[in-house]
């Protein structure tokens, strides 16, 4: 009876640890296309740093022990990833100063949104950016957030 006993119990830890093992398996594989790299310079060169998603970093100051803090130049975006970046730390979406002249704006024809739109870029699944100097976001990303697609 002993032996029923411990051989019942063996098979059940024996199961648990199998559905955990697939588990944190499906878990990992899920991430494993969810990914940025980020690069100093253009098109993809220097030192470079990836973030596996989903992750937020509410600045860029201390990534593997360097300031990243306005430095980065290019991205590959991974094929089930999305990118946030921000020109702020904590992501804050910060109005210029022409948002504190409501009269210039609305004679002008700018709405807040497009002065927010200004403050961050979103980047889908497979993107590729050479320099963000093309999106008049050279070296401004103070914040980032990487969100995964299904």
């Amino acid at each position: 009876m002993k032996k029923v006993h411990l051989l019942l119990h063996s098979f059940i830890n024996l199961f648990f640890l199998t559905l955990l093992l697939l588990y944190s398996s499906a878990v990992s594989a899920k991430n494993v296309y969810c990914w940025v790299d980020f690069y100093a310079d253009a098109p993809f060169k220097g030192k470079q740093f990836r973030v596996t998603g989903p992750d937020k970093l509410k600045n860029l100051l201390n990534i593997n022990g360097e300031n990243w803090d306005k430095r980065i130049e290019s991205i590959k975006v991974g094929p089930k990833a999305t990118l946030t970046v921000f020109e702020n730390k904590n992501f804050k979406l910060t109005l210029t100063e022409m948002a504190n002249h409501p009269i210039l704006m609305k004679s002008l024809g700018i709405t807040t949104r497009d002065i927010l739109e200004e403050s961050e870029i979103i980047f889908r699944a497979n993107t590729k950016i050479h320099s963000f100097g093309d999106y008049h976001f050279y070296h401004k990303i103070r914040s980032l957030k990487v969100d995964c697609v299904k």
